[in-house]
């Protein structure tokens, strides 16, 4: 597995299909995007799901911490039974975000990757998007990094997601 962790409009989604483009075996790609978006209507912006705050922070509840349970579960299923997978994660909670997907894992081998890019960049690309609440950018773009330890670090402030893909691609056994 590769799970890669940085904020929001840090450039993880383009650098995840350009690994999907130049890993030699397959991959398989699932974000918290995706897992955000397979929510049903009322957890979204409800008190036990996910609440995206107009300045841009995001809080969980109880009820989205249990379906994400099973969806790492899910996730961590698939690498054992042979599927090369690859993770596009936010850790809102630094440490304790890395120390549940490590429970789940137990001894299956992960690259850790860390994509950081500059907040003023991260809110630019965040503004183009349209699709993000303003703010989260620059509120995540050093805080998911607080106490999270990493195989690998890359940057898209200045660098391409080929490139980071590449140096990724390079790091992977």
């Amino acid at each position: 597995m590769i799970i890669l962790n940085g904020g929001s409009s840090a450039g993880k989604s383009g650098i995840v299909r350009c690994l999907q483009a130049v890993l030699p075996e397959p991959w398989l790609a699932f974000g918290c995007d995706s897992f955000v978006d397979a929510l049903p209507a009322r957890m979204q912006a409800a008190e036990g799901g996910i609440v995206f705050a107009a300045d841009g922070e995001v809080s969980v509840g109880a009820d989205f911490r249990a379906l994400e349970e099973v969806w790492t579960e899910g996730i961590v299923t698939m690498a054992r039974a042979g599927a090369r997978v690859i993770v596009d994660d936010v850790f809102l909670g630094g440490p304790a975000s890395q120390q549940r997907w490590r429970k789940s894992l137990g001894r299956l081998p992960v690259l850790w990757v860390g994509v950081r890019c500059d907040r003023v960049v991260a809110a630019g690309r965040e503004v183009a998007r349209g699709d993000r609440v303003q703010g989260m950018a620059a509120a995540q773009a050093d805080v998911v990094h607080q106490g999270v330890l990493y195989d690998l670090e890359v940057d898209t402030t200045h660098t391409e997601s080929m490139v980071c893909a590449r140096t990724i691609a390079a790091h992977v056994s």
